[in-house]
């Protein structure tokens, strides 16, 4: 039970839900939770990871390809749907119950069971829907499909039917190209196509090819089908669709089974239209040859080896231990293991919300998953970044900076998709003038902080040699010219920016602002002497030419101001003259809100004037930065920053999680790790800013639980030298084990009430200290260690 989510019923109120809840995705492609039935109406989507497009003066955002699951089932002439059927699980009022004395509608179908579950451990996904006809037939549907993880291309479904009278089945399945689009329409001039192979007439495959409006670029999705029971094929096209009309004599008992394999490639890398037709049309050729349970096999196998690197076994929570796995499969189907030139957007690819736009959130929340279990991925993401500084150095230079100011929200060239108004008021339907496109300036110290990360992580320099120590001296350049020199103070300060809480803007010397410069402004320094140690003629190309040298870089970190704690109270300020809002209870702000969704933040958010914030941002610089503030300081800031928390981000509860089990404190967190882990499988979180649709996965907070976990509770930390454990389990958890890839080995840790045991795989390149409480001790290849707690 605790690998598979499920849901019984159908509510068309949660169809947005679970088309978020049981997504399936290969870092590729991610295709919602949708039924098969469903079209644009119900938003259904396949996205591609890094294409984008944008139609006139609208938002840019990825594309949602045509479907190549649509598939629509008839019985006896009657649709199978559960759109059109009466409910009797949910006492649909348009299906009179006969024991009460009235008629059914016998022209309609009654649904009268129907499931839908996600098996994370294969990623595959399931339905099964029980309809009862008019005839008195019950027919049930059944499918499971995923996105294969072998073959990135693929979508792959089994389709059955099953009834237990006989009867004429009709099944109409294809490729709809009529598609959900936020700012769209994104692809024209579409051409189908029916491929035979040879002389065969069944059309082995089906295709439909288009185009961006905006590139131009190709992207074919190629669909071959077949049903093992023959029937007799007709294929209809219209202008955005292709599809299959079978007929089948269907025999009571007898399963009707339906196989599909549909390749969906997109022209990324400047293929033709004709290639990138080509590459499809022969990848559903050749998954029809395999077959499904060749490519579920290899598939399965494939999420065997991630399991394996990555699981978390929690004892004694079976809630928690469910929301665990959900969030590692979340990050799962939407990490780029092929690529380093796409990277995680803040909505993974639920679709087509926040313009498909990568923020800052990967690397403050899903980078330490991957750098503990996958750290080769970890590289991919901040390879991203280093592949789209151009588009960083471009904004800045449009601002008046020097540098890399990186984009709040980045496509697949690093130029901001933000706008500057990105929320209408609710009240007067007009755009409000925002400031996280150039204001949150954070983004560069956070992209530098990823970077260093992954190096310090890996002790492979690699990363800064082929572009990292680039992009770092970039960002403290773009600080460097952003910062204010104060003459009177003499101390460099950082005005007029938005922290992490995006409900004050433009404020001075935000802490945590100033802190990630400060971090950033080191990890400058230090990467561009392994720079010049490694390519001095690149290191010497940096500096060349301009009036900003490490000198300048070393003096701003020097002297820059970083707010303190203050001494008697030990609470450190937000900003400057953060204390002098007014300090209003929580609900009674929300109490003055006149519309359930109007923003808070902006030029005349109830919270502007206010100490309320929407998520943590001092809190989050005492994660970050933990050795640098007592467990005193902690528990200060988190006891007086915690009630003024709005949480209107799903960053944010992790983060007091985390804080909570650095300070000893862990059942004061646990209610925020539990709210992080479960929020795409409860669906409570925000679905609106404004007007403005936000709704979708939430890859940060799924990212969030495992640091909850892992760097939390377990009480796990590793510099690039050496491990540290400090457990504080929650009371609700007897254990907690976990692998781990350290110093380039691999290890497994489990950490219980009694003790800790540190197993070393036998293939470690070396030997690895770990501090556990106050003692230290040496690990060696295939040792297992056990420490009393």
């Amino acid at each position: 039970m605790s690998w598979i989510v499920r849901e019984s019923g159908f509510d068309p109120e949660r169809i947005a839900h679970h088309g978020n809840k049981f997504m399936i995705g290969n870092g590729v492609l991610g295709y919602r939770g949708t039924l098969e039935e469903f079209s644009k109406s119900e938003l259904t989507a396949t996205i591609v990871a890094g294409l984008y497009d944008q139609v006139g003066s609208k938002w840019r955002e990825p594309v949602n390809a045509p479907n190549g699951l649509e598939t629509n089932v008839f019985w006896n002439g009657t649709r199978l749907s559960v759109l059109e059927a009466g409910n009797v699980a949910t006492g649909d009022s348009a299906v009179k119950s006969e024991s009460a004395g009235g008629e059914r509608d016998r022209s309609r179908p009654e649904l009268v069971a129907h499931e839908q579950s996600l098996n994370l451990r294969q990623a595959v996904h399931r339905r099964r829907s029980v309809f009862r006809t008019g005839d008195g037939a019950e027919v049930t549907i059944t499918s499971e499909r995923f996105c294969s993880a072998a073959r990135t291309e693929l979508i792959v479904c089994r389709f059955t039917v099953e009834s237990s009278q006989d009867g004429e089945l009709t099944i109409v399945t294809g490729i709809n190209g009529d598609v959900w689009d936020i700012n769209g329409p994104h692809l024209v001039r579409m051409e189908s196509g029916a491929h035979a192979a040879g002389d065969d007439a069944t059309w082995e495959v089906v295709s439909l090819t288009a185009s961006t409006q905006e590139l131009g670029l190709p992207i074919t999705v190629a669909e071959a089908a077949e049903v093992a029971s023959g029937g007799e094929h007709e294929v209809l096209r219209e202008d955005l669709s292709i599809r299959r009309r079978i007929h089948v004599r269907c025999r009571a008992g007898e399963p009707v089974v339906l196989v599909k394999a549909v390749a969906v490639v997109a022209g990324l890398e400047g293929e033709t239209a004709n290639q990138v037709q080509a590459a499809a049309i022969q990848s559903a050729r050749e998954a029809r040859q395999l077959g499904y349970d060749r490519l579920l096999s290899e598939h399965a196998e494939y999420w065997e080896r991630k399991w394996s690197a990555s699981d978390i076994i929690v004892v004694g929570d079976d809630e928690a231990q469910l929301a665990l796995r959900y969030s590692m499969y979340q990050l799962h189907i939407i990490a780029p293991e092929r690529s380093e030139k796409v990277s995680i957007p803040a909505r993974g690819l639920s679709g087509q919300v926040y313009k498909g736009a990568v923020f800052w959130d990967t690397e403050m929340f899903m980078l330490p998953f991957f750098l503990y279990t996958q750290p080769e991925v970890a590289r991919n993401l901040m390879m991203y970044r280093v592949h789209t500084l151009g588009g960083a150095k471009r904004k800045a230079a449009e601002y008046g900076y020097e540098g890399a100011f990186y984009a709040w929200e980045s496509q697949e060239t690093g130029e901001d998709a933000c706008t500057l108004f990105n929320v209408n008021d609710v009240f007067t339907g007009r755009p409000m003038r925002t400031y996280f496109r150039d204001k949150q300036v954070h983004i560069s110290a956070d992209v530098a902080y990823g970077i260093w990360q992954v190096y310090a992580f890996t002790g492979d320099d690699r990363l800064l040699l082929d572009g990292g120590a680039e992009v770092a001296w970039e960002c403290a350049k773009f600080f460097y010219s952003y910062g204010y020199f104060n003459p009177r103070k003499q101390r460099y300060e950082i005005l007029d920016v938005t922290g992490p809480d995006e409900y004050h803007e433009r404020v001075n010397n935000n802490a945590f602002t100033n802190r990630m410069v400060k971090e950033c402004l080191r990890i400058a320094l230090d990467a561009m002497e392994t720079l010049k140690r490694g390519n001095s003629e690149r290191y010497e190309q940096l500096l060349a030419g301009s009036h900003i040298q490490p000198e300048h870089i070393r003096d701003m970190y020097e002297r820059l101001y970083v707010p303190e704690p203050d001494a008697q109270s030990g609470l450190i300020e937000q900003f400057d003259r953060y204390y002098a809002l007014e300090d209003v209870a929580l609900p009674q702000l929300k109490s003055r809100m006149l519309h359930p969704h109007e923003y808070l933040g902006g030029g005349n958010g109830l919270a502007t004037t206010t100490q309320i914030l929407k998520q943590a941002d001092v809190v989050l610089m005492l994660h970050l930065f933990k050795d640098d503030y007592d467990p005193a300081i902690k528990k200060a800031n988190w006891a007086y920053y915690e009630p003024r928390t709005e949480h209107g981000s799903s960053l944010s509860a992790c983060i007091y999680a985390l804080v909570a089990a650095d300070t000893g404190s862990p059942d004061w967190g646990y209610p925020y790790f539990m709210r992080t882990a479960t929020i795409d499988l409860t669906g409570d979180a925000k679905q609106y800013v404004g007007d403005l649709y936000i709704g979708g996965t939430h890859p940060a907070a799924n990212g969030g639980a495992w640091m909850a976990a892992v760097l939390g509770f377990a009480g796990l930390r590793y510099d690039g030298d050496k491990a540290v454990l400090r457990p504080a389990l929650p009371s609700a958890w007897q254990a907690i084990e976990f692998p781990v890839r350290l110093g380039g080995g691999s290890y497994r840790i489990r950490v219980s009430r009694e003790e800790v045991v540190i197993t070393a795989h036998g293939d470690n390149p070396a030997g690895l200290r770990f501090t556990v409480g106050e003692g230290e001790l040496a690990v060696a290849p295939g040792q297992e260690v056990r420490i009393p707690v």
